[in-house]
């Protein structure tokens, strides 16, 4: 599989098949090679009404949305309008935190690579109206600080609502909007929903929850998740082709096709130079740049993003070096799977990257002092509880609290072993991972601070 032809053969010989054979209802695909993009689909945008997934059906791509968040932030720096550096009250006075010295320091780059150190994951839906991302940030002034600004990297989607309303302030016009005017028009793209009100206009893929007693994926309940959460991710939607066409800009350096401007240069590779280095958790990357998630540090070099939404899951994997980038849209099922069979095949294949496998436990585990590690660790969503059996075996239980008990989660109890220094995984996998467990910092009495599994969550024993 060297050209583009090639790759067009192996989809339309395998990528139906590999859909059915992981039992995703539906999915869509887009490779960009060389400045050409080829697409396909399969499956059903839904069990229940059997419509027919096609290249231009449109699915959410979750997080994938603050690499577009972040590429609105750029083009206010390109335009003089924005420091990265400056604390983001320069611009945002409103900007409050339960640390104020946090709040007062923080800036716009820490929170574009999620180092700004304060809770994460509150999913408050403050409305459907122009005002909801302003509402939200309005709503976070008691988030409490789990480490100062600059020190960790954890993943933070709250952040992400910050920036949104930092673009809403500094351009005077909702985020949506702004996306509108400044990306997706300027790029040409033509199947793009930044809410739900536009994807109602094509043919949209509704997530699944999982196989009903029949076997058969459920739909899920709902379409989208809040408004107030759109910059990070909530309900953005599109064709995996127009994913691509935005990918494509930011391989040829900030410009589109027709030469429109969209990103400096400097502003395009800035994005996707590293700015934290990460422990090695699941499903993260080496390193994270400004919205980018660099996946391999070394060369060739492999950006992207993954998203998750209410039964979506989305994956985009890029390859500068070789002009070559893979976007996978699905909507249920073993997507691990077909992520591994269809994107790791073509990445592979075309540009020679193997990328890193999901951490699975190791034949002879490592041996770990459990002490350090027991007790609870909490914040806004989950209540996680390590501790050891009279057989000596190490288990986690995940209580989950507010919008994820809300959307029907269930508690979970796994066991942990021994993984590296310092870090455990689960035993068992669930739909296809092993979730990593790093522990980190000094608590006092010889325990560890936090629990990091993508976020930090702090002891609160």
């Amino acid at each position: 599989m060297r050209s583009l032809d090639d790759i067009a053969q192996f989809i339309a010989a395998r990528f139906a098949e590999l859909v059915a054979e992981h039992k995703v209802p539906g999915a869509a695909i887009a490779v960009l090679k060389d400045g050409e993009i080829i697409d396909a689909a399969a499956g059903v945008l839904s069990t229940a009404t059997k419509v027919e997934a096609t290249p231009d059906s449109v699915f959410q791509i979750g997080s994938i949305t603050k690499v577009w968040t972040t590429t609105l932030v750029m083009q206010l720096v390109d335009e003089g309008l924005l420091d990265l550096d400056a604390p983001i009250r320069k611009y945002l006075p409103e900007f409050r935190l339960r640390d104020e010295s946090a709040a007062a320091s923080i800036t716009t780059r820490q929170l574009l690579s999620h180092q700004a150190g304060f809770e994460g994951d509150v999913f408050t839906d403050t409305g459907r109206g122009d005002d909801a991302v302003e509402k939200y940030v309005a709503l976070i002034s008691d988030l409490p600080q789990l480490f100062s600004p600059g020190e960790l990297f954890s993943y933070n989607n709250v952040g992400f609502s910050v920036l949104g309303r930092l673009v809403e302030v500094l351009r005077d016009k909702t985020w949506e909007q702004a996306l509108v005017d400044h990306i997706v028009t300027p790029l040409g793209l033509v199947h793009v929903a930044p809410s739900a009100y536009e994807a109602i206009l094509f043919r949209a893929a509704v997530g699944h929850v999982g196989p009903g007693e029949d076997g058969v994926e459920i739909p899920a309940p709902t379409w989208a998740l809040v408004r107030s959460n759109e910059p990070a991710g909530s309900m953005l939607a599109m064709s995996p082709r127009d994913l691509l066409g935005f990918v494509a800009m930011h391989l040829g350096e900030g410009a589109a096709p027709d030469g429109t401007r969209i990103l400096s240069p400097l502003s395009a590779r800035a994005m996707r130079t590293p700015q934290v280095v990460l422990p090695r958790l699941t499903g993260m990357g080496a390193a994270w740049g400004l919205g980018w998630e660099i996946i391999a540090a070394d060369a060739p070099v492999v950006i992207g993003h993954d998203g998750g939404t209410i039964g979506q899951s989305a994956f985009l994997r890029v390859v500068p070096e070789a002009g070559l980038a893979v976007a996978l849209l699905t909507n249920g099922g073993d997507v691990f799977g077909l992520f591994e069979d269809v994107v790791g095949q073509i990445l592979r294949e075309v540009a020679e990257v193997t990328l890193p496998g999901l951490p699975v436990p190791l034949d002879e585990p490592v041996a770990v002092e459990p002490a350090p590690l027991l007790g609870l660790y909490a914040d806004t969503i989950y209540d996680l509880v390590v501790s050891v059996d009279d057989d000596g075996r190490i288990w986690l239980d995940r209580t989950p609290k507010d919008i994820m008990a809300e959307i029907g989660e269930k508690p979970v109890r796994t066991e942990l072993v021994g993984f590296g220094e310092d870090s455990l995984i689960a035993r068992e996998a669930t739909r296809g991972i092993h979730p990593v467990y790093a522990f980190l910092g000094d608590a006092g009495d010889g325990k560890r601070k936090y629990i990091h599994y993508g976020r930090v969550v702090t002891r609160a024993d």
